[in-house]
């Protein structure tokens, strides 16, 4: 039987032989004592790479965001977010439960930023009727969309005028600053730099389309850092000998980055594959993640289509709006099978 042609998630893959191989070999210590040198050497790249003055690996990017979001904020203040941004919604309302700051979700606009008018009445006046508003947090890629450039740009500079801190979910920084490279004849790693210099802190997830087993990394200055040590420490994300997974996150960052325009190209081969189906309304994708809409007779249909993909070998999630994800466990055969297996079920 053919491996299952996995597209649910980016998060799905295994590490590579010689991903394997660095984390076999990788030296360790104990990283609450922070002498791991494996973990610390990643700290230091990343935080390098981005143009910050310090870094923090931890578990997971929900554990990033997390020691970001508290790391700026405290107890009674708030955070102004996208109502569907990752850190917001599907993080289980850390934020509220754990530091006790609270949501003011904004309604996304369909590239997924945040209308700057509504950004700006969001922010409370100085008053003890309202939760202080201390910052602004935005999500690149999200979605799969690469927010504008110049959008970024202008939102932290409303919010550095109404004083208040800024924060990027970068889960997937480095797809945004492929893709950014691509229309702009750059460097990825320019334009990863470029897009975290607009911001006080960025957590960015190894697990993801660069495609180590585990880990995230929140960037910042020393002393936020220095906050968001104490807090991971509190949320159980303290890790011993975390060095075996840090070897395979920078061996992500050295050889991973240049090949998610694979992946891209991917997600394009596949949209252009499902173009002209009818019931099927794709939307054309900038990076990694297609979304395709069930719409007229087929919209009920949603639940048949996962089935019979699973049926034939292919795996993907939604319910009415299927999500497709590529990455690098995944080639431009993998597609094309997904791609038939999708029109068989639309022939019948």
């Amino acid at each position: 039987m053919n491996k299952p042609v996995d597209l649910r998630s980016d998060t799905v893959t295994q590490p590579t032989p010689a991903m394997r191989a660095a984390m076999m070999a990788a030296p360790l210590g104990d990283d609450v004592f922070g002498d791991d040198p494996s973990v610390n050497a990643l700290q230091e790249q990343i935080a390098s790479m981005l143009g910050f003055e310090a870094a923090l690996f931890v578990a997971t990017g929900t554990q990033g965001n997390l020691c970001g979001l508290l790391s700026h904020c405290q107890r009674g203040e708030e955070y102004i977010v996208g109502q569907m941004q990752h850190c917001y919604r599907w993080e289980g309302g850390g934020a509220a439960v754990f530091g006790s700051i609270q949501p003011q979700p904004l309604d996304n606009q369909p590239d997924g930023t945040l209308k700057l008018a509504d950004i700006e009445a969001a922010i409370k006046p100085d008053d003890p009727h309202f939760a202080r508003t201390k910052l602004l947090a935005l999500e690149n890629t999200w979605g799969g969309k690469v927010l504008p450039f110049d959008y970024l740009g202008e939102a932290t500079a409303l919010a550095r005028r109404k004083g208040l801190s800024t924060h990027l979910d970068g889960a997937r920084l480095f797809n945004a600053a492929v893709e950014q490279a691509r229309r702009l004849g750059s460097d990825p790693r320019v334009e990863a730099k470029r897009i975290a210099s607009q911001f006080d802190s960025v957590s960015i997830c190894f697990s993801k389309g660069l495609g180590a087993p585990a880990g995230s990394a929140l960037c910042g200055s020393r002393e936020q850092i220095a906050r968001a040590r104490r807090i991971r420490k509190m949320a159980g994300g303290a890790m011993r000998q975390a060095g075996v997974i840090a070897a395979a996150c920078t061996h992500a960052l050295d050889h991973h980055i240049d090949r998610l325009a694979d992946d891209h190209a991917l997600a394009r081969r596949l949209s252009e594959g499902l173009a002209g189906i009818d019931g099927l309304q794709v939307e054309a994708p900038d990076t990694n993640i297609l979304f395709v809409d069930l719409v007229g007779a087929a919209r009920d249909r949603s639940g048949a289509l996962l089935e019979h993909l699973k049926a034939n070998g292919v795996l993907a999630t939604g319910i009415y709006r299927l999500r497709f994800v590529t990455h690098l466990d995944v080639d431009a055969a993998s597609i094309d099978r997904a791609v038939a297996v999708i029109r068989e079920f639309f022939r019948a």
